[in-house]
């Protein structure tokens, strides 16, 4: 087999891999979502539970990305540019929940800020609800997206190294301004990048928000377990309905991650030339 035959049928079985993969239950969905009409799947996506669980949806996303962006611009730059005790730990830290599942960390929650947590004596007296409340969730969320900044940051400060910050900092420039004029231009596109990943897991997330959310219909449901209680109460078309609008959404992220990829990298051949 020579090269382009390799070649070739490395691309059909990529394609096919996608089509079988993605394509196919993508297009099922649709399918299904407007099996009954266009009277029905409207009435499902603007059906006053689909459209609480889907501003809480946008609501946990949005803190939960504005909160790991800061997390991750602060701890890439101190992890990357400076040296300091416990370096190594906080890297692995911030692995953590891409080694522990999704149910697990909702459990954890719930031990620390449930009932039966340590820490529920604190929220009593404070008056202050986490578990099975708006809170929890977000903190769940939170808790399950924030290496995806970090992660994409760090490889790409490590690169770049630190030779124009110690330049600018002999100079006189303040902290603020070197990392303000020197590193975040050159990690708009990584930024850009891991805010991406962040909000498309964030918008899917179950398994630690299913935990602690109680299934509250209307008041602590997001829109991935809105579709989970229409599917086992055998609302499928309303399921599927619902299940376009991540659908969409999973496509404009989709887009804006192609975008993003490009822009990155016609921006690091400009540098290179």
């Amino acid at each position: 087999m020579n090269a382009k035959t390799t070649k070739i049928s490395l691309i059909v079985l990529g394609t096919l891999f996608i089509i079988i993969m993605l394509v196919i239950p993508l297009f099922t969905v649709l399918v299904y979502a407007l099996k009954q009409g266009w009277e029905v799947f409207s009435k499902a996506i603007t059906d006053e539970y689909t459209i609480k669980a889907l501003n809480l949806t946008l609501l946990t996303t949005f803190l939960a990305v504005v909160i790991n962006t800061f997390f991750g611009l602060f701890s890439s730059w101190a992890i990357t540019k400076f040296r300091f005790r416990g370096k190594q730990f906080l890297t692995t830290l911030i692995d953590i929940p891409f080694a522990i599942s999704p149910v697990i960390a909702g459990l954890v929650f719930i031990l620390v800020f449930g009932r039966i947590g340590w820490a529920n004596d604190i929220l009593q007296t404070l008056h202050l609800k986490i578990v099975f409340a708006v809170p929890g969730i977000i903190l769940a969320t939170i808790f399950v997206t924030f290496p995806f900044v970090s992660r994409e940051l760090i490889p790409l400060m490590h690169a770049q190294g630190s030779d124009e910050e110690e330049a600018a900092a002999l100079m006189g420039a303040t902290g603020f301004n070197i990392y303000r004029k020197i590193t975040l231009p050159h990690i708009k596109w990584g930024l850009l990048y891991g805010i991406i990943l962040c909000t498309a897991r964030a918008l899917g997330e179950f398994g630690a928000v299913s935990v602690v959310s109680g299934h509250l219909r209307g008041k602590t449901n997001t829109l991935p377990l809105h579709i989970e209680i229409l599917f086992n109460e055998f609302h499928l078309t309303a399921a599927f309905a619902v299940s376009s609008i991540l659908v969409v959404l999973a496509i404009l992220i989709l887009i804006l991650r192609n975008i993003v990829e490009y822009k990155g990298k016609k921006a690091e051949n400009e540098n290179v030339r």
